[in-house]
C-alpha cells in the first residue's frame, strides 16, 4: 500500500481552506510569520503546515493578541519552547468569569416576566445591550447570559421603573463597573502579573500565572459586593433620615395616589412622598415597607427625644 502523498496547495486554495484572504497571507509571510512556500517552476506551493500555521495565528488574533506578540510566540514554538503554557494562560483569562449559567426565553415568556404588555423597542435595547442574544434561526428565542441580570430588571419593572429608564441606568453602571474593572486590572499586573509580561513566559511561568488567574478571579466580585452593600448600608440609612426629617419638620405632603400610600394597622394614616416609600420598598421589600418606616420614625423620635433631654441637663445651672 503506497503511503499518502503530502497535500499541496496553490495559494488561492490555502485561503479558501484557511479562512484567510490571498492577500493576508502574502501579508504574514512579509512579516516573517508564515514560512516561504516551496517553488515548483513558476508556481509557489503550500502544504499543511502553511494551513496549520495559518489557524494558529488566527486563533491567537481571537484571542486579542497582537501580531508582533505573535511573532514571538510562534518563534518560541519553532524553537522547541511550545505555546501549551501560553495557550493554557489565555484559556484561563477567556474562562467564564463567574459561576451563573447562561438561560434562555421566548419572547412570550419575556412578554409575561415584564407585565404582558409587548414593547419591540426595549427588547431591542436589551439586545444591543447584551442582555438578551438572538438564537440564529429562530425569531422568537433568546440567550440570556446573566439570569441574575434579567430577574433585577423585571423586579424593578415590577417596581413601576419603565424598561427604558432601566436599560439608561444599566448603561451608566456599565461604564462606572468597567472602569472599577479595569483600576482592578491596573492593580493586580502592576503587583502580580506584571513580572510574566516583559518575555514570552515559559511553561511552568505561564502555568503559574494561570493559578494566579484562578486564586483572583473572584476577588474583585466579592471586594465590589462588600463595598456595594457597605455603600448602601450608609447611605440608605442617610438617605431616609434626611427624608423622615423633612417630612416631621414640614408636615405631612400632598396626598398620594392609593398604590402609593403606605397601609398602617391602626391610627390615622400618614402619607409619604413617593419616592420615599419606593426607596424603602427597594431597600427591605414590599411587606416590610411600613413596618421599616414606622421602625425608623420611632427611632427618630426617639433619638430627639434623647437630644432634647440631653441639652435641658446641659442648660441647668
Amino acid at each position: 500500500m503506497s503511503e499518502q502523498s503530502p497535500a499541496e496547495y496553490r495559494i488561492e486554495e490555502l485561503a479558501h481552506r484557511s479562512g484567510a484572504t490571498v492577500r493576508t497571507i502574502r501579508a504574514y509571510q512579509d512579516r516573517g510569520l508564515l514560512p516561504k512556500p516551496e517553488r515548483r517552476g513558476r508556481a509557489n506551493v503550500y502544504g499543511d503546515s502553511h494551513l496549520v500555521r495559518l489557524r494558529q495565528i488566527s486563533g491567537l488574533l481571537d484571542r486579542g493578541f497582537t501580531l508582533a506578540s505573535i511573532r514571538e510566540l510562534l518563534e518560541a514554538w519553532d524553537a522547541g519552547r511550545g505555546l501549551g503554557g501560553v495557550l493554557g494562560l489565555v484559556a484561563e483569562v477567556d474562562g467564564p468569569w463567574t459561576d451563573e449559567e447562561t438561560g434562555r426565553i421566548t419572547r412570550a415568556e419575556l412578554d409575561e416576566r415584564f407585565g404582558g404588555q409587548p414593547d419591540d423597542a426595549a427588547v431591542e435595547d436589551a439586545v444591543e445591550l447584551g442582555v438578551l442574544v438572538r438564537v440564529a434561526g429562530e425569531r422568537d428565542s433568546f440567550l440570556v447570559p446573566s439570569p441574575q441580570e434579567l430577574a433585577v430588571a423585571a423586579e424593578l419593572h415590577a417596581a413601576g421603573i419603565p424598561l427604558l429608564a432601566i436599560s439608561g441606568h444599566l448603561r451608566e453602571l456599565r461604564t462606572q463597573v468597567e472602569h472599577i474593572a479595569g483600576r482592578f486590572l491596573d492593580f493586580t499586573t502592576e503587583h502580580v502579573f506584571q513580572q510574566y509580561f516583559d518575555h514570552t513566559p515559559s511553561d511552568d511561568e505561564a502555568a503559574e500565572a494561570a493559578s494566579l488567574v484562578r486564586r483572583l478571579r473572584p476577588l474583585a466580585q466579592q471586594t465590589v459586593d462588600a463595598e456595594l452593600a457597605r455603600a448602601m448600608r450608609t447611605l440608605a440609612t442617610r438617605y431616609l433620615r434626611r427624608r423622615l426629617n423633612e417630612v416631621t419638620s414640614s408636615g405631612a405632603s400632598p396626598a398620594l395616589p392609593c398604590h402609593h400610600r403606605p397601609q398602617p394597622r391602626s391610627g390615622e394614616p400618614v402619607t409619604l412622598p413617593a419616592d420615599l416609600l419606593d426607596a424603602v420598598r427597594d431597600l427591605v421589600g414590599e411587606e416590610d415597607a411600613a413596618a421599616f418606616v414606622t421602625a425608623a420614625t420611632l427611632r427618630e423620635v426617639q433619638a430627639r427625644t434623647m437630644d432634647e433631654l440631653s441639652s435641658r441637663r446641659t442648660a441647668r445651672p
